[in-house]
């Protein structure tokens, strides 16, 4: 997709008023959207907040950040880069904290699943690529022709959470290399057996597993947390929403850890059981969407947020 197909491209951010209801939006404060993607979280801030506010978006792919660009003009600080890089960001937007809060929405968007050049997709051929950002040297294609059948097996298990991903492993190295995605997909189709618990595609598990490893999302998303929790002032909030275990899993931990030992009840804002914890974890269980929006968004059906508020 060019940019000249963003007039034409619908996204529907998941969970949209529940981020906002959950990020406390005052004005006059710093916001960060950390994967500011098509801007549907980021425009709804500066919506709701009528543009009173300090409002800095990231994105690792410029693709994207450029069609943002475009729709948000002065409205926002936007900057290439990965959210690993976020005390950088905030440094070079002339910040030292954020004093409203930091969101970020860990879904891979339709467009960049639905274009066949970015090897997202085991629907559509195109070349083994799966990077987010398309700067980097690590692909799909390296790891899968490359790595060895242990160090395959162990990504699509880990990862994908993949029970045949032994057999998937042994396939490739009998059969690669592989250039593009259906080649790969068909070869995992063979290797899996069809389950009437799950309709999903039988490579699902592996692409995810692939992407995952491309794009060291998990060692990413834990590099994230813990420094998005440190550039915090008392009372900005974190939110986050996941799309798959693994993420949450982390999340979950993280926001865990922070807390330290804090047994006060969800939505208080002073802890009072130990002066230790940084953080008030605010959804005691993830929120997840509702009948209506996954009936309207298919994709939300797997998402989860969680949100947590820094404490003095």
């Amino acid at each position: 997709m060019n940019e000249s197909d963003a007039t034409t491209f619908s996204h529907v951010p998941v969970l949209l008023n529940e981020a906002m209801d959950e990020l406390n939006l005052h004005p006059g404060k710093v916001w960060v959207d950390a994967t500011a993607g098509f801007g549907g979280h980021l425009q709804e801030m500066i919506k709701r907040l009528s543009g009173d506010g300090k409002f800095i978006g990231i994105d690792r792919d410029k693709q994207t950040l450029s069609m943002l660009r475009n729709k948000l003009a002065d409205k926002a600080h936007l900057f290439h880069a990965n959210y690993t890089e976020i005390e950088d960001v905030l440094r070079e937007a002339g910040e030292q904290q954020v004093t409203g809060g930091i969101l970020a929405d860990l879904g891979v968007s339709s467009r960049q699943l639905d274009d066949a050049e970015r090897g997202f997709s085991f629907l559509r051929d195109g070349p083994l690529d799966m990077r987010m950002d398309q700067s980097q040297n690590l692909t799909a294609e390296a790891i899968v022709n490359n790595y060895s059948e242990k160090e395959l097996a162990e990504i699509i298990f880990m990862y994908g959470e993949e029970r045949h991903s032994r057999r998937i492993a042994k396939r490739i190295i009998e059969r690669r290399p592989f250039k593009n995605t259906l080649a790969l997909a068909d070869l995992v189709r063979g290797c899996v057996r069809p389950s009437k618990y799950d309709d999903s595609h039988p490579a699902t598990r592996t692409f995810q597993a692939l992407r995952i490893a491309v794009n060291d999302e998990l060692g990413s998303l834990k590099s994230f947390l813990q420094q998005g929790i440190q550039l915090l002032a008392p009372g900005a909030r974190f939110v986050v929403i996941t799309f798959h275990s693994l993420e949450d899993r982390i999340v979950k931990q993280i926001f865990k850890e922070a807390a330290l030992n804090c047994i006060c009840p969800p939505r208080q804002p002073i802890c009072t059981c130990t002066k230790r914890s940084q953080l008030l974890v605010i959804t005691r269980k993830p929120i997840v969407a509702d009948k209506k929006e996954v009936l309207a968004n298919p994709r939300a059906r797997s998402a989860k947020l969680r949100a947590g508020e820094k404490l003095a």
